[in-house]
């Protein structure tokens, strides 16, 4: 029985990996990838002969890798190589599927380790110049999802409206039109900023900040790219001061490829593609 470790590849920039990562990274036997990994880390860092399968999921375009399928080669691998990694975008404990495969791992008897990535809060925040709690802006942080429509009731979105705290959305964008409606229509402080940070950290990354209520007017019409994270808050507006990285002028080109367009795979088992086409 090999060992699995889960690994938080960080944001786009493919220099905010850790080191940790990257040690295990170079020995390991299989690779099971995510979409928003930088492809720079899997080159630089894996070795030509291991196994590398893109694993990813892209929900907004209805092509996805399902959980099931994802546990099922975790333990296919871990049975017959000595370190397999599951390779995650960013941070493994933020709005992933870690608990499912942890628990797949318990229930199979794999010994494994988690180490830690940089979130996209952190990443997005720091490369748009937004501290996300400031001294008169903000004590505290939440991070949020309105991946779906219907996460978040009524009386959820009136005290999300009320608080001073800042607000970090993942997986919102889709939905980011009904987020600010709903924002708006529950009272939230008209001196209150959003910023959509869109491909964060990477070469492509463009920053979208303004006034809440002048958000529908300024960018309701975009559809932003994946990934793109929302920040909202009195400390939004502080990106137009210390922005510091320099945004793309590219407006659609993404930095992260379709899974379609994904890796080279030098292996790939059949019964994935077996259980994926009957699933």
């Amino acid at each position: 029985m090999g060992k699995v470790v889960i690994i938080g590849a960080g944001p786009g920039d493919p220099d905010l990996i850790t080191i940790k990562a990257v040690k295990y990274l170079q020995s390991a036997n299989v690779v099971l990838v995510d979409r928003l990994v930088s492809e720079e880390i899997l080159n630089q860092y894996v070795s030509s002969s291991a196994i590398i399968i893109s694993v990813g999921k892209e929900c907004s375009k209805k092509v996805s890798t399902p959980q099931q399928a994802i546990n099922d080669l975790i333990v296919h691998y871990a049975a017959n190589h000595a370190l397999v990694i599951r390779l995650k975008g960013g941070d493994v404990a933020f709005f992933s599927n870690v608990l499912d495969e942890l628990q797949v791992l318990k229930e199979n008897k794999i010994p494994f380790e988690i180490i830690p990535g940089i979130t996209a809060a952190s990443a997005a925040s720091a490369y748009a110049g937004i501290p996300l709690t400031a001294r008169n802006y903000a004590s505290a942080v939440r991070f949020l999802t309105l991946h779906n429509s219907n996460e978040l009731s009524n009386t959820q979105f009136k005290e999300l409206a009320a608080t001073s705290d800042t607000l970090v959305w993942y997986m919102s964008s889709a939905n980011l039109n009904q987020l600010v409606e709903s924002l708006i229509a529950n009272g939230i402080d008209h001196s209150k900023w959003i910023a959509v940070i869109e491909q964060a950290s990477t070469p492509l990354q463009r920053v979208f900040s303004t006034p809440i209520l002048q958000f529908s007017v300024k960018f309701g019409h975009l559809s932003f790219l994946s990934p793109s994270l929302v920040i909202v808050g009195k400390v939004a507006e502080l990106s137009t001061a210390f922005s510091w990285f320099k945004s793309s002028n590219s407006k659609n080109a993404l930095y992260f490829p379709a899974l379609s367009q994904k890796y080279n795979l030098n292996f790939s088992p059949s019964f994935l593609f077996d259980y994926v086409s009957n699933t």
